[in-house]
């Protein structure tokens, strides 16, 4: 309802500051899981774009040097694997972060 207006101005704002800080909540508002989405989406991209690029060298490589990016593409994976838990943490955290401010 109305309690939520009162997050749109912050205590000690003076009266005539309030119609540019209003918008500048909304947007601050509105950007937050937007932001929260395109972090999440670019780490993914990121760890597949590095696995895509090995795996591709891989198959360039050959059997003479293919064997350098294979040894490469497994310690990625692990590394894949504890950025997926600390992503799976951080949005966590920021999702309830941002839900206690509304």
């Amino acid at each position: 309802g109305f309690k939520f207006l009162g997050i749109l101005i912050p205590s000690g704002t003076p009266w005539w500051l309030v119609p540019l800080m209003v918008p500048i909540e909304i947007v601050s508002q509105l950007a937050r899981p937007v932001t929260l989405g395109v972090r999440l989406f670019a780490n993914m991209t990121a760890g597949h774009t590095i696995l895509y690029v090995l795996f591709g060298l891989m198959l360039a490589g050959g059997a003479v040097i293919g064997w350098l990016p294979f040894a490469f593409t497994v310690p990625v994976y692990i590394l894949e694997v504890f950025v997926a838990f600390i992503q799976a943490y951080i949005f966590t955290v920021l999702a309830c972060v941002y839900l206690g401010d509304a």
